[in-house]
């Protein structure tokens, strides 16, 4: 394997050179320059980075926490947060905490321990001073996806507006009755999109219906159970707001099942969609988040934070506005 010593050598030059070459750290002569990145290109040289890492205090790696790589929003996010970080000359540890408690902390507790500059965190709620400990101690934080601590950066779709515009779309339609499926509120993406769904009917002057279980709302037998529950407790309504593209499968399959037409006697939205709905046979309606592009902005904002000198760092909040897509389902 090529070193910084057979550059020098190939180049006609001293170690520095190459160094402040490489690095553009101060001025080198443009044929000096040329020379050195030729040698590089012929020794198919590649710069040690955890070794610079060590000695600048840096690993120049990143950790991105997430409940499960399965759920479509991750499987989007995923790929543009490792394409960015590796622009960037970064490396990426993928930790999966099953959204359970006791796992996402033994998981922090690994990271604290110097294994990473900084942590790109969907977080299930219980680890929150854990985290601001993490960041106290000088590894930046930043949440995505879930904002669950106000003391810490994040990055997140806004699920208040997708839920409130989506009953504004659906009332348009000419639906009344529209029943909602949310998961468990102490989540943060739930509970928004259940507070906007609730403005949203209550300026409307229409009745509240929603229903959520004890099961994994992310999950299709979810989306089957709370519509089999919702049309057992109000068997008026006319819509189903479904909180993830998983959940609208469901949905639409027990539709089906009880002989309901989509959507031409229920209509059905997801409000979390992430172009999964477009490749159904009946395609859904969806509320698409912009999950690459969160992916890309969330490495650009933790490596800021990693590598700004300034002691005391400001929290940064970013919302991320959807885009309704209109398919079959309504």
């Amino acid at each position: 394997m090529a070193t910084l010593k057979d550059v020098a050598k190939l180049a006609n030059v001293d170690v520095s050179t190459v160094s402040r070459a490489l690095n553009n750290t101060s001025y080198v002569h443009p044929e000096t320059k040329k020379r050195i990145f030729n040698a590089v290109k012929e020794l198919s040289y590649h710069p040690n980075i955890l070794a610079k890492g060590l000695r600048q205090g840096k690993k120049h790696t990143i950790a991105i926490v997430v409940p499960r790589i399965s759920y479509a929003v991750y499987a989007d996010m995923i790929p543009a947060v490792t394409q960015q970080a590796e622009k960037e000359n970064y490396q990426c540890i993928i930790c999966i905490t099953d959204d359970e408690l006791e796992k996402e902390q033994e998981i922090l507790s690994r990271l604290r321990s110097g294994l990473v500059d900084g942590i790109i965190i969907t977080s299930c709620g219980g680890n929150n001073r854990i985290l601001r400990d993490i960041s106290a101690e000088g590894i930046s934080v930043l949440q995505a996806i879930r904002k669950q601590d106000e003391n810490l950066s994040s990055i997140i779709p806004d699920y208040y507006s997708n839920a409130y515009e989506a009953v504004r779309f659906l009332y348009a339609k000419g639906c009344r009755n529209m029943g909602l499926i949310i998961g468990n509120l102490a989540i943060h993406p739930y509970l928004e999109r259940y507070n906007g769904y609730m403005k949203a009917v209550r300026e409307l002057d229409l009745e509240p219906m929603f229903v959520k279980e004890d099961g994994e709302p992310s999950s299709f037998e979810y989306g089957l159970v709370c519509t089999k529950k919702l049309f057992e407790q109000h068997s008026n309504i006319d819509a189903v707001l479904a909180s993830l593209d998983i959940q609208g499968l469901g949905a639409q399959r027990q539709l089906k099942l009880m002989g309901k037409r989509v959507p031409q006697d229920v209509k059905l939205i997801s409000l979390t969609g992430i172009q999964l709905g477009e490749y159904l046979e009946t395609s859904m309606t969806s509320m698409e988040i912009p999950a690459r592009e969160i992916g890309q902005e969330a490495v650009n904002l933790l490596i800021r934070d990693i590598e700004t000198k300034d002691s005391h760092k400001s929290v940064k909040k970013l919302i991320y506005q959807s885009t309704l897509v209109e398919r079959e389902t309504t």
